[in-house]
């Protein structure tokens, strides 16, 4: 959904940043290497030291470099299968940064904050994050895979894009102002539908197996 409506309103906000960066002769390989290392510094750097909001803007800051490259690559006629790949890669690490930071954290049995009447253990927290973690890069692999068997799994109900947007917001508040208890829920709802998102690619992938035999 995401991808859908938010897109084109995003690359008409960076393109002309996209096209400050190739006037200087700045590659779009450089964009996506930059923007991960600051997605993934920003949230193995703060997050585990429950500097919430700070990481979270740190991220932002770097986050929509995916976007940037990619108009970039676009516009300079630089598209080609190498940075589709390192983009890709790269997405995977920036992704497991964010989830990782705050794994960090909590395995160390800390909280945010002291909310008494809505406590959850940090162990919990961190088996969250954990679970998102790894059920995020399993929902990236089922579609890759599919796509190297020449098969498709555009399917599903939690796609990158969504996942971040969530995460981020929430432990954004979080560290501002709101109950830990929101990050909790978020974090099991991103679980859930990232399994669910499994699923459904494997079934697609089943789905168009079956009639290919």
């Amino acid at each position: 959904m995401l991808n859908k409506y938010a897109r084109p309103f995003f690359t008409k906000l960076f393109t002309p940043l996209a096209s400050l960066l190739l006037r200087l002769g700045v590659s779009p390989d450089v964009v996506t290497v930059v923007g991960t290392l600051g997605v993934s510094l920003g949230a193995l750097i703060f997050y585990p030291r429950g500097e919430f909001l700070i990481g979270t803007l740190v991220i932002t800051a770097f986050v929509f470099s995916d976007t940037v490259d990619g108009i970039m690559a676009r516009r300079s006629g630089r598209s080609s299968l190498w940075g589709a790949y390192l983009d890709s890669t790269l997405d995977r690490v920036a992704d497991a940064s964010v989830f990782g930071g705050l794994v960090l954290f909590y395995a160390g049995g800390q909280s945010v904050r002291d909310d008494s009447i809505f406590q959850v253990r940090p162990g919990i927290m961190a088996a969250l994050a954990l679970a998102c973690l790894i059920l995020g890069m399993v929902v990236s692999y089922a579609k890759a895979r599919a796509e190297g068997l020449g098969m498709t799994a555009n399917v599903g109900i939690a796609e990158r894009a969504e996942r971040l947007v969530a995460v981020l917001v929430t432990t954004g508040l979080v560290g501002w102002f709101l109950p830990e208890i929101f990050l909790t829920v978020v974090l099991a709802l991103l679980a859930l539908a990232s399994l669910v998102t499994v699923v459904q690619r494997m079934l697609e992938v089943r789905r168009q197996a079956l009639d290919v035999a």
